[in-house]
């Protein structure tokens, strides 16, 4: 099922502009929403929200779309760089699986409490200019761990882009924004509806629902670190 639906898919990238635009955008959704690697982008990025202490929904926007251009800025560096050595792209081999598996750890810990970290709402919120280099720090380090496994749900995508950028790289260039803004779209909208949450149910730093809501991501951040072990 999942094969025809990116088989579907690679032909609707070759197809006419419009509908090329929106299958290059469906593309960048289900690169989240069906790699188990990139679903734990959605609990990070609540858990990170969740502990920020009272949050508007315009900064709930803005600290998930920091933290998804985060995860964008890696995966093209990584691509660049993997592409330069001659590698599959993307392949940063196991160790760094296990190095970023570590980190996951470490902020699955904080979210359940049990580690403290420097942005953590108990020691000092983070506002403003603090709290959005956090978030895009964050989805940098997050981006390490995607490697192979974005390339591989992107391989379909790069090798038609490429082809339409040989003879028009404007067009090319907007495929793979209508990919990226698809793909930052999932998590933008995860990090935006904690906020609106939160405001809705008027849940503070101390609130028991929204402490629930960390120690659940942080157990799922957790398991992501897991996954990138055995995947490793």
């Amino acid at each position: 099922m999942v094969n025809e639906i990116f088989s579907g898919l690679t032909d609707a990238v070759s197809g006419t502009p419009l509908v090329a635009v929106l299958a290059s955008m469906a593309w960048g959704v289900l690169s989240i929403v069906l790699s188990p690697c990139h679903l734990a982008a959605i609990p990070l990025i609540i858990g990170f929200i969740g502990g920020q202490g009272a949050m508007t929904t315009r900064r709930a926007f803005t600290l998930a779309l920091l933290f998804s251009l985060g995860i964008l800025v890696t995966i093209g560096l990584i691509g660049v760089a993997t592409a330069a050595l001659g590698r599959m792209l993307g392949d940063l081999g196991p160790r760094m699986n296990y190095v970023v598996a570590v980190v996951f750890f470490v902020i699955g810990l904080h979210f359940l409490g049990v580690v403290p970290m420097p942005f953590s709402a108990a020691n000092a919120k983070m506002g403003g200019r603090r709290g959005r280099v956090a978030a895009f720090i964050l989805g940098l380090v997050f981006g390490l761990a995607l490697g192979p496994c974005t390339f591989a749900y992107m391989a379909p995508m790069l090798g038609v882009t490429l082809s339409v950028a040989r003879t028009d790289i404007g067009y090319g260039i907007l495929l793979l924004g209508a990919y990226g803004v698809g793909h930052c779209g999932v998590i933008t909208a995860a990090g935006t509806f904690t906020g609106i949450v939160e405001r809705y149910l008027k849940w503070s730093g101390g609130s028991r629902g929204l402490d629930i809501v960390r120690k659940v991501c942080g157990v799922l951040v957790i398991l992501g670190g897991v996954y990138l072990i055995r995947a490793g």
